[in-house]
């Protein structure tokens, strides 16, 4: 008898890459003091962006873009990373809904 096996995500998954790990991400966001959470920012945006055409989608917004909007976006006012955020989270909700109506 198989024990349970971790999968990933039907939305997120493609490639040979590993999921990224939450947990991992905020120990080092901890010890690095914030650095990787910045980089694990970057690589999810870019990841988003990747799989966007195996939903007929297609993300403008970037890595780089959530980047920039992180690091110099402090420069007003810090409302910056909010939008680096925003622009993950819209990307992620069109991704899902397109596997929902896909899938579903």
């Amino acid at each position: 008898a198989q024990g349970p096996r971790y999968e990933q995500g039907p939305v997120y998954q493609g490639g040979h890459r590993p999921p990224r790990s939450v947990a991992l991400a905020i120990v080092l966001s901890i010890i690095t003091c914030g650095i990787y959470d910045i980089y694990w920012y970057y690589k999810v945006a870019n990841r988003l962006q990747q799989n966007a055409p195996r939903y007929n989608m297609f993300f403008t917004e970037n890595g780089t873009s959530v980047l920039l909007w992180m690091l110099i976006g402090w420069l007003l006012c810090g409302i910056g990373p909010l939008v680096g955020l925003h622009i993950i989270m819209k990307n992620t909700n069109a991704l899902c809904i397109a596997y929902n109506r896909r899938f579903m």
